[in-house]
């Protein structure tokens, strides 16, 4: 058998070492993957109201400069029980006084927010969805931003229990996980290490409301941003900590291909994303999608549409 010898030169190709089945002179290859010198930090809770309004300028700002940085969503835990728990600056001692202030949120900006889970069938602690993110965020970061985003759905506008057993299974089933063992694993301590590992983190960044954002570059210099802001304040935040880089947001995605990827979108959120007004989102949609790709509703005032 022959030996092949990888330290050999060749006179022909001018290749010292393994030259593989191309030894062309001369290829063109594209390095413009930038690398992301910025880490940041989304500092979030799955009953925080003002994360649920941010949702719009949040999608933006990542999916147009989120080849700047490495993202890390982290759970705050705004609500670990109502024993003893009081927001004695916001008038909430209870779950009946919660209510009130989830509707100003909504009505203030557009993200549809019903409310009357409080007075019906009222959350027990935040750190119970906040749990079952953990467990999958272990497993895939990805499909743990999706569950959030669809528990934020079936709670705001949908007037969901998102703290019960049977509302976490379906909504873990949803993104294509067993919802039965992810439930159940996050019951177990772990889950709960896992939880407070990020509430110390929140602690070491000096956060202390929910949503803020933190940005760091490589010189360890950042910016924190606390509530929810516009898009400009965040790039310009990022603009500041890469002064040396012109930012060069990608392209955003085609109605059609977000839709896909999100499955509901509200009316606010397609008026965010592509800069058009509310008066013009209808036209918008019927051009942009076939009648048969979607289907459009209401709820508390605000549209929304679906794929089919």
């Amino acid at each position: 058998m022959e030996t092949k010898n990888n330290m050999i030169c060749d006179l022909e190709t001018g290749i010292c070492g393994p030259g593989g089945d191309d030894t062309s002179t001369m290829e063109f290859i594209d390095l413009s993957a930038r690398k992301k010198r910025i880490d940041l930090y989304y500092v979030t809770d799955p009953i925080c109201s003002h994360c649920w309004a941010l949702e719009p300028v949040l999608r933006k700002f990542v999916d147009q400069y989120g080849h700047y940085f490495n993202m890390q969503t982290l759970m705050g835990g705004l609500l670990e029980k109502w024993d003893g728990f009081a927001d004695v600056s916001n008038g909430i001692s209870g779950p009946a006084d919660v209510a009130g202030h989830w509707r100003e949120v909504g009505d203030h900006s557009r993200m549809p927010i019903d409310g009357t889970v409080w007075y019906d069938d009222p959350i027990e602690s935040s750190f119970i969805p906040s749990r079952v993110y953990k467990v999958i965020s272990e497993k895939n970061a990805e499909l743990a931003n999706v569950f959030l985003r669809r528990a934020r759905e079936e709670l705001f506008a949908f007037n969901k229990n998102i703290a019960k057993d049977d509302v976490l299974i379906d909504l873990v089933n949803q993104v294509g996980l067993d919802g039965e063992e992810i439930v159940k694993q996050s019951k177990l301590p772990e889950a709960n290490t896992s939880l407070h590992e990020d509430f110390q983190l929140v602690r070491e960044l000096g956060v202390r409301g929910f949503p803020t954002i933190v940005m760091v570059n490589e010189e360890q210099k950042g910016a924190r941003i606390v509530g929810a802001r516009s898009l400009a304040d965040y790039t310009n935040a990022l603009q500041q900590l890469l002064p040396d880089e012109t930012l060069e947001p990608k392209q955003l995605s085609e109605l059609s291909q977000l839709l896909q990827q999100e499955k509901l979108l509200f009316s606010r959120e397609i008026e965010e994303y592509y800069s058009i007004e509310e008066k013009d989102v209808s036209t918008f949609i019927q051009e942009q999608l076939s009648q048969d790709a979607y289907e459009i509703n209401e709820i508390l005032g605000e549209k929304y549409i679906q794929v089919n």
